[in-house]
């Protein structure tokens, strides 16, 4: 019934549409979501997470999951983040994926909703050292299109890959589209 209202509000209501899939078999991988310039992006996220009907991931520092909030945010998929004095983001994240059988993890390259000229370098290392492969998605506002794109193998080579990356989003408008991520 969750899916069928999602479905009725995000295609009808709101004119999106979803271009791609998600291979249910793949149960492990970190989706770069590009653009992220607004908070509107979540609701796209979360919409989209529930007419796919796939589990889809964040984390946040643990201090975020505290009574009653906790509930709500592992229900939406989060994970606490507990970063140890020696453990850097990138190990505690990989970690993440080594205790869970299922964890698709969605980051934001650019990091904020500003405008940025690069992307951190963080999504990529995680996929490394998790040895999981990364799932390109695009908010295209200018098209109302959340798209899906093929599975990219991070190859270790991190200069070459990224401009395999960031060439997938020519074209892309963010909801604002002064602070859509344009590095090409």
């Amino acid at each position: 019934m969750k899916q069928l209202l999602y479905k009725f509000i995000f295609f009808k209501v709101l004119g999106w549409k979803i271009v791609g899939s998600i291979d249910a078999n793949v149960k492990k991988c970190v989706m770069i979501v590009v653009p992220h310039t607004s908070w509107y992006d979540f609701f796209l996220g979360v919409f989209t997470r529930g007419i796919v009907q796939l589990e889809m991931n964040f984390v946040g520092k643990k201090e975020l999951f505290v009574f009653p909030l906790n509930y709500y945010f592992q229900w939406m998929g989060g994970t606490p983040l507990n970063r140890q004095k020696n453990e850097n983001k990138v190990d505690a994240i990989a970690s993440i994926f080594e205790k869970k059988d299922e964890f698709r993890l969605a980051i934001a390259p650019e990091g904020t909703r500003k405008k940025v000229t690069e992307w951190k370098t963080g999504f990529y290392y995680i996929a490394l050292k998790a040895n999981v492969p990364i799932l390109p998605v695009a908010f295209d506002y200018g098209k109302k299109e959340v798209q899906l794109m093929p599975l990219f193998q991070p190859t270790g080579d991190i200069e070459t890959d990224f401009k395999v990356l960031k060439s997938k989003y020519v074209g892309v408008v963010g909801k604002f589209p002064e602070k859509s991520f344009s590095d090409f």
